[in-house]
């Protein structure tokens, strides 16, 4: 442990703070105490399987906890659930979620390892990869591991039990997801595992293979899961919901300012370092009207771009935006792209413009483009069109909006 260390209570009160559950706080409470008076730090574990490339804010409600931890002077370990990844999680899950090949794997787990180290020490953080484990061991040791938990037990999981009632397929490769998420913390003698409510089970499954394997049971430390933009269901990238933490400071920052006001305070609950005390004092101040919404969510998004970029691009993007939106100006770094018109319109007659804004990735498809255009919210060279089949001709350059704050020059060239 390092020198200045917290009291046990001072640690409780800041490994609680933002927690939803602790299974049980007497065993942590017991194992800080131990730890405090030996001098060894806990061994604390979170999983994650890199089923996408980038980690969203989702991801940092339990990135940020295990920085808490690793301030404290205990030992983070950050899993890299390279084969879990196989398998695919079910947790939350109405049906048999696809497994990723050992190259999408491979290649999302070298962006994690990067991108963490905008939030922990990586000094103080060590990777681990549960193939690491779990490839050396044979059919029997797999047979062996099933046969320490039931059929019912993991029955009791509540998506498992929704799809069995349901008579939804449930296939066996997804019972040995826990078993393995279980065994990990055998693996590595976890004190602590963290994850978000809906692995509760998978954490539970972990201390129960402890006590099979003759170790202490880990203590499991559950955190929210965050909303995702839409303020409804959890953010997920294949959702579309998310703010990932390693996107431009200007997608970053024009989505978080976007949220709902209520949206908003959540966020600052689970991704801020604002103590219980200093929220309370902010929804006050909110419904006094001593602070407006708008200046309270710029303040969120700076910090947010601040954490995962720097305080020159917050500032930057905090100017863009006002510029933009408030005073109706252009921003002063647009991307300019070219592009070879071919079928979507002659030459001579122009380029058709709901396929131009597709071509250009200003929308992800021509119907989102002519409902866009009739609703009012493109504009070309400062002119707002909605004539869905309006043409653009060719040899021009086109400053092109699309909503408030997706600006593109294009050209169109004759291909």
């Amino acid at each position: 442990m390092e020198n200045n260390v917290k009291s046990v209570t001072e640690q409780l009160a800041l490994i609680k703070q933002g927690c939803q559950e602790i299974i049980r706080e007497e065993e942590l409470k017991a194992r800080l105490e131990k730890s405090l008076a030996s001098g060894k730090p806990l061994r604390v574990k979170a999983g994650f399987d890199p089923t996408a490339p980038d980690l969203h804010l989702g991801h940092t409600v339990l990135i940020q906890k295990l920085k808490n931890f690793q301030d404290l002077g205990h030992q983070v370990i950050f899993l890299i659930g390279d084969f879990t990844g196989l398998i695919g999680d079910p947790s939350g899950k109405s049906e048999t979620r696809p497994p990723l090949t050992e190259e999408e794997v491979k290649a999302n787990a070298a962006t994690y390892e990067r991108q963490i180290f905008k939030i922990l020490d990586p000094e103080k953080t060590v990777i681990d990869f549960n193939s690491r484990w779990m490839k050396p061991m044979a059919a029997q040791d797999i047979i062996r591991l099933a046969a320490r938990h039931t059929v019912a037990r993991m029955l009791e999981r509540e998506d498992f039990h929704k799809r069995y009632t349901s008579q939804t397929p449930i296939s066996i490769h997804e019972f040995l997801y826990p078993l393995i998420q279980g065994y990990d913390s055998v693996a590595l003698e976890a004190d602590v595992e963290l994850g978000g409510t809906d692995q509760t089970f998978n954490l539970l499954v972990g201390r129960d293979l402890q006590r099979e394997y003759g170790q202490e049971p880990q203590v499991v430390l559950t955190l929210p899961l965050l909303e995702g933009l839409d303020g409804v269901q959890k953010m997920s990238k294949s959702l579309g919901n998310y703010v990932g933490i390693d996107e431009p400071a200007k997608e970053m920052f024009g989505k978080l300012m976007s949220i709902s006001d209520d949206l908003m305070l959540r966020y600052y609950e689970l991704l801020t370092d604002i103590s219980p005390k200093e929220l309370a004092a902010l929804k006050s101040d909110l419904a006094q009207g001593q602070k407006h919404p708008r200046q309270v969510k710029e303040d969120l998004a700076k910090e947010m771009v601040t954490r995962y970029h720097s305080r020159e691009a917050a500032e930057h993007e905090a100017r863009e935006f006002i510029r933009v939106l408030r005073d109706k100006e252009v921003p002063e770094d647009i991307e300019e792209i070219s592009l070879d018109v071919a079928g979507a319109g002659s030459p001579r007659t122009g380029s058709w413009l709901p396929g131009l804004l597709k071509d250009a990735e200003l929308v992800k498809s021509t119907s989102e483009a002519i409902r866009l255009i009739r609703q009012g919210g493109v504009q070309v060279d400062g002119e707002k069109i909605t004539d869905a089949d309006a043409q653009l001709p060719v040899g021009q350059s086109y400053l092109i909006k699309v909503g408030k704050r997706r600006f593109k020059r294009v050209t169109l060239k004759v291909a």
